[in-house]
């Protein structure tokens, strides 16, 4: 079995690749989804969140608003570690139990599992893995996707940006790249191209 961490930049296209790699047999434990399950309504990390940032943050039908929150915590760097250690040490043990689950199920020795999380080096999770798989895209580009996906302000869209480690520094600190700033085509080349090549580590791991 091997373990891949995936990440980039916000809006730098790493959904597009982790979906590939889905479609391609990898097993994709998605940080983000998981992000989303611990904060539901009424569970222990949402009540945590309430009582912190308070019931204005709280849509309709009593969910989370993320719109709300990103605001402030994109601005504000206190309240984003505060947010933080409620959410990511659930998300943590929620991927820990995931991994657990793959091995005890797993049928083939060469399965490949990748970590799609956002902030694996922000986070610390980077740590544990051998090999990164970073998804790059321009600054520039990051900014206008960003901007077009999200209809943000630029200065909304540069402040999501900085909340993270410049792309260009996760690029180089990572074991394997894709250049998402061309073609769609180009992107899905090397994403299948990266996959033979983490087959046969598995393979002879």
């Amino acid at each position: 079995m091997l373990i891949v961490g995936l990440t980039g930049g916000i809006a730098t296209g790493k959904s597009i690749v982790s979906n590939r790699l889905a479609e391609l047999g990898a097993l994709v434990v998605d940080a983000d989804a998981i992000a989303h399950e611990v904060v539901k309504k009424e569970s222990p990390a949402w009540k945590e969140i309430v009582d912190m940032f308070g019931r204005e943050y709280l849509l309709p039908d009593g969910e989370l608003n993320r719109k709300a929150l990103g605001r402030i915590i994109f601005h504000d760097t206190i309240k984003k570690e505060q947010l933080n250690r409620i959410v990511h040490p659930r998300v943590f043990e929620r991927i820990s139990q995931s991994i657990v689950d793959i091995i005890n199920e797993s049928e083939t020795p060469d399965t490949i599992v990748i970590l799609d999380v956002p902030l694996l080096y922000e986070s610390g999770m980077y740590r544990d893995l051998s090999d990164i798989l970073v998804v790059y895209a321009t600054p520039a580009q990051q900014l206008e996707r960003l901007m077009a996906r999200d209809d943000l302000t630029e200065v909304e869209a540069r402040a999501r940006i900085h909340s993270q480690l410049p792309i260009d520094e996760k690029r180089e600190r990572a074991d394997m790249v894709i250049d998402n700033s061309g073609t769609l085509e180009e992107t899905m080349a090397q994403v299948d191209k990266i996959f033979d090549q983490l087959m046969s580590k598995a393979a002879n791991a």
